[in-house]
């Protein structure tokens, strides 16, 4: 390997700073010619695309970005009439191999699902400029960890500050004790920006009420914080969360993906207590429900979709997507078991402060963000 992993993700940043306003990509003439669409004998259109998806160790059960990566690859072949198909990585040993597996079969387009891969995509995008690649959550850069361009590789990135800032107001203001807790999976800036966003929406709950709610687990001034190290271990997220509890928090943000299924598992065993998911919507995706005041949504699923239909109207380019608030990349999901739970005035106030993050009147800032 090149480059270290850790190093590598923080390339997401930089990566996000070549996105064109956060707007999703404009339809610019591929440089490769990896998609399209040929004239059949009859005279109508048929793709010739093949679209891939190699998921992290995670699986494409994970109940978070691998399954919404996944359900958007569905949904291309679905709706776009593309050939598909995916693979499984159970370790990072496995993500090289997988993508010579995908490239052996003749896959045209390959998505590799989440920032791990980011190496061996680089790589194989690097080995085969006939085949068009997708990286969920990261930029590509070089040895010196400067960030660059691939013709053939396009990141999905997604400002999730925005999102996050909104289900902060919303789990302070939910709070029965004052004290609501988040926690990473790894310390990486797709991770962290979850947080830094959720931070500030506390502030702001505070700010306008004149409430004094605690963050427990991140210190976004010092990005310093709390986290698992894994993505994969669910008792870690369950240990972590009972700390939390046992501080009096009453309200958990878990961005570690399948890891926070351990926090679903904590608050039912503590018989009290909720939590804000991300990613997909955990209220339709995890068993937990009940438990969900509402999620941060990362439309990766979109994300690989569109990416997806580039490639088959043969306007596929390097140009990175930015999931934002205003093109409906990321946002908030409805509050569900919680409707009617959450007062009117902060339901409205959340609509306030979103339209205010569209317009730029208000802007979310981050270290892990452009």
């Amino acid at each position: 390997m090149k480059k270290s992993i850790l190093g590598a993700a923080t390339m997401a940043v930089a990566a996000l700073t070549l996105a064109a306003c956060g707007q999703a990509p404009a339809d610019d003439p591929t440089t490769t010619d990896g998609g399209g669409e040929e004239t059949s004998a009859e005279g109508g259109e048929t793709s010739d695309v093949k679209a891939c998806l190699i998921s992290d160790a995670g699986g494409f059960q994970d109940q978070s970005f691998n399954q919404a990566g996944f359900e958007g690859l569905e949904r291309a072949e679905s709706e776009l009439g593309v050939e598909i198909n995916s693979i499984e990585s159970a370790s990072d040993a496995d993500f090289a191999p997988n993508i010579d597996a995908m490239i052996q079969d003749g896959c045209t387009y390959i998505v590799g699902a989440g920032f791990l891969l980011e190496n061996a995509i680089q790589a194989a995008a690097e080995a085969n400029p006939d085949i068009n690649f997708g990286l969920v959550d990261s930029g590509f850069s070089d040895d010196d960890f400067n960030p660059i361009e691939l013709d053939n590789a396009k990141p999905l990135l997604f400002n999730t500050s925005e999102a996050a800032f909104l289900g902060g107001y919303v789990a302070a203001a939910m709070s029965e004790t004052g004290t609501i807790a988040t926690y990473g999976g790894m310390a990486i800036p797709s991770v962290q920006i979850f947080m830094d966003g959720y931070v500030d929406g506390v502030a702001q709950y505070n700010e306008d009420t004149g409430s004094a709610v605690q963050l427990l687990g991140w210190d976004k001034e010092a990005q310093e914080g709390d986290f698992t190290g894994d993505f994969d271990n669910q008792a870690n997220g369950q240990n972590l969360t009972n700390t939390f509890l046992a501080q009096g928090a009453d309200i958990i943000l878990p961005v570690a993906g399948p890891v926070g299924l351990g926090t679903g598992a904590a608050l039912e065993a503590n018989g009290s207590g909720a939590m804000v998911w991300v990613d997909s919507d955990g209220y339709l995706t995890t068993d937990y429900g009940s438990l969900i005041i509402t999620s941060v949504l990362k439309e990766i699923g979109a994300s690989v979709f569109d990416s997806i239909e580039e490639q088959v109207n043969g306007s596929f380019s390097n140009e990175p997507y930015v999931g934002t608030l205003e093109n409906g990349g990321v946002s908030l999901a409805e509050f569900h078991d919680f409707e009617g739970q959450v007062p009117q005035e902060v339901v409205d106030r959340v609509g306030e402060l979103q339209e205010q993050i569209i317009s730029g009147e208000l802007v979310i800032e981050s270290p892990n963000a452009p």
